[in-house]
């Protein structure tokens, strides 16, 4: 017996299929399309910078306009975005309050 005659359920929709289309499916729904505030496709790798004032809750900082952020990772989330920044850990930011550099 093999991958293609294996039958999972499906909690999502509620029905059995094969194990290779349901693979299909979940890879499909993870490809998320990320535009930043111009409507830009964003991708893992890309810089941004900053359109917006932002401050940042739990750092008591405030990242100015203009602020280059390097080597973004998508989340999975349609509107964000997994950063890095040299004096904040854990910065996630939403796609809208950035552009594609």
């Amino acid at each position: 017996m093999s991958n293609s005659d294996d039958y999972v359920y499906d909690e999502e929709s509620g029905e059995w299929m094969p194990a290779s289309e349901l693979a299909e499916r979940k890879a499909a729904a993870s490809q998320v399309e990320v535009r930043d505030a111009v409507g830009n496709l964003l991708k893992d790798g890309d810089s941004v910078a900053l359109i917006k004032d932002l401050e940042v809750k739990g750092a008591g900082k405030t990242l100015k306009v203009g602020t280059v952020i390097k080597s973004i990772r998508l989340t999975g989330d349609p509107q964000e975005i997994d950063c890095r920044h040299e004096s904040i850990r854990g910065l996630v930011l939403r796609a809208e309050f950035v552009r594609k550099r």
